[in-house]
């Protein structure tokens, strides 16, 4: 009997143990990455990766983390770095790893995003449910100044673009660019760890995404890029992306010309392919129908 309580006392600890270290994981602190003079990566807390400039007269952040705990860290952070005012908080897009944490940024700061995505935040979720952005009391905190194209901010002495180019992971992802340092944050545009994101439920499309990629590329000298999930990617590494969605694309649409279920291309991929598989699937099925 006492071998039985033992292993089960065992079992609790090793329980508790694993807890604690995974509530230390979700809690790890926000931090400030320095990638140049007056531009950070802001990384860890809840949420997406996102972005600080310190312009001359005042500060722009890029996206909004996903609680209060993370957003109020990232404005301890910032006020370690500079005394200016935060201006403008720009949304890349909906997602709520990237904009649940508007609400808790000062009422006074701007929020900017592409006009597709404030009407996505009023979009039923994937499962089909209602947003939380209907409620009036969070409508304070829904982007107020909208784009279609391009916007221009001005720093004093240094210029930020905010650009469109389509559709992709959505239908609302803007680029935030800086031309004098050849930098872009880009949201969730691009994945480099894990398969890439499309929300089809929200308007985005993969092949939309692949044309939208490539026109970024065409249209900027950007040298660095920047993004809600991964690490620091050049041009190359844009590049690399596209030409591995197209094969992805092209190989399920052989597969498709040969009659092959869904469920038998799925097992050619990697399962964590699954979700992205399944969208390129249905997109070339409802083009051909």
């Amino acid at each position: 009997m006492k071998s039985k309580y033992f292993i089960i006392t065992v079992f609790a600890l090793l329980l508790s143990s694993m807890l604690c270290i995974a509530q230390q994981q979700e809690s790890k602190p926000v931090k400030l990455n320095k990638i140049s003079d007056n531009i950070y990566e802001v990384l860890d807390g809840k949420g997406a990766r996102s972005g600080v400039f310190i312009g001359d007269n005042a500060i722009m952040v890029i996206d909004a983390k996903q609680d209060e705990i993370s957003v109020k860290q990232t404005l301890q952070e910032i006020a370690k770095i500079s005394d200016k005012p935060i201006k403008y908080l720009i949304n890349t897009h909906s997602d709520a790893d990237h904009v649940t944490g508007n609400q808790f940024f000062p009422a006074s700061v701007a929020i900017i995003s592409h006009k597709n995505c404030r009407k996505e935040f009023f979009h039923t979720k994937r499962d089909g449910s209602i947003s939380e952005w209907n409620k009036p009391e969070l409508l304070p905190f829904i982007p107020a100044i909208t784009f279609e194209e391009q916007l221009e901010l001005y720093f004093g002495t240094e210029k930020v673009e905010l650009l469109y180019f389509g559709v992709g992971h959505t239908t609302g992802d803007l680029v935030v660019y800086f031309p004098d340092q050849k930098t872009a944050f880009i949201g969730d545009q691009i994945f480099t760890a894990r398969p890439q994101l499309i929300h089809a439920y929200k308007g985005g499309n993969s092949f939309e995404h692949v044309k939208t990629l490539t026109k970024m590329l065409a249209e900027l000298d950007a040298e660095k890029f920047f993004s809600g999930h991964s690490d620091m990617v050049d041009r190359a590494g844009i590049q690399k992306h596209i030409d591995e969605m197209k094969i992805l694309q092209d190989s399920i649409k052989s597969m498709i010309n040969s009659d092959k279920t869904l469920d038998d291309i799925k097992k050619e991929y990697d399962p964590s392919q699954g979700m992205l598989v399944e969208t390129i699937y249905t997109e070339i099925k409802n083009d051909k129908d």
